[in-house]
């Protein structure tokens, strides 16, 4: 059974930093493109950042998050991580990871001090 599982949110001071995880089962990262997308409260969910599958690898960010996260892939371990640096109060919201049609239960980050 298809299932991808996020984890590694949680609450962090502005300047912070959160690695998040998406761990698959059922469906092989490696060869498909895999997205990490947001959604704050009251507004639409948002594509944060994307990695294609292993024979490019090529990355894309949102403006708004370019040049403090990071996507990357552990083929060996089929996972995608989102490293978040530099972390704001407006980078709050629940954090989704997405290949094709699936979706995981998505994990909370929040930004406060």
């Amino acid at each position: 059974q298809e299932k991808l599982v996020e984890s590694g949110g949680g609450l962090v001071q502005p300047g912070g930093s959160l690695r998040l995880s998406c761990a698959a089962s059922g469906i092989f990262l490696s060869i498909k493109t895999v997205n990490w997308y947001r959604q704050a409260p009251a507004k639409e969910r948002e594509l944060v950042a994307s990695i294609t599958d292993i024979n490019d690898a090529i990355t894309n960010y949102a403006d708004s998050v370019k040049g403090r996260f990071t996507i990357s892939r552990d083929n060996a371990r089929n996972t995608v991580y989102l490293q978040m640096n530099t972390l704001k109060p407006e980078d709050t919201a629940v954090y989704y990871c997405n290949v094709c049609k699936y979706w995981g239960q998505g994990t909370q980050v929040t930004v406060s001090s």
